[in-house]
């Protein structure tokens, strides 16, 4: 009987008994913790830019359905009728498409029920403007009154 133990029997995992692949291994998990801590940062960064970012669009609706009402008024009061419906036309459009909106809408909820009137004048607004009738001008006024007073009012 031959109780000398062979000589090619290696031991239980010889490879992580090697000095350089440890070293190796330990490099990579120290390479890959500083990568993961540098990238939390970043991270962090990238979601509170984007949260600036939507509020910052959120800003820019809001001045842009304001802006082009009171684009359409001015056109109206310089007897500039057909730019004056075009914008009084793009206004309810897209007050219409935050009031349509879900989420990240400009509008509150007290906002959203005191603008709703003003689209009861809508078509009354853009068939004056289309005959060129300057009542459309302090029609257009007292539209821009309200819409102002309603953003103002249901904050």
């Amino acid at each position: 009987m031959n109780t000398e133990k062979k000589t090619n029997e290696r031991g239980p995992n010889p490879t992580w008994q090697n000095p350089l692949i440890k070293k190796i291994a330990i490099y990579g998990a120290v390479l890959l913790v500083v990568f993961l801590l540098g990238l939390v940062p970043v991270w962090l960064t990238a979601r509170e830019r984007a949260a600036e970012l939507a509020e910052t669009q959120r800003q820019l609706r809001s001045a842009l359905v304001k802006n082009t009402l009171a684009s359409s008024v001015i056109d109206a009061r310089r007897a500039e009728y057909e730019p004056a419906r075009q914008s009084a036309s793009d206004f309810f459009t897209n007050l219409q498409a935050e009031m349509e909106r879900e989420t990240d809408s400009v509008l509150t909820e007290a906002q959203r029920e005191s603008v709703r009137p003003l689209f009861t004048q809508r078509d009354e607004i853009i068939t004056l403007l289309s005959r060129s009738d300057p009542a459309s001008a302090e029609r257009l006024s007292d539209i821009y009154v309200s819409y102002r007073n309603s953003m103002r009012g249901s904050q």
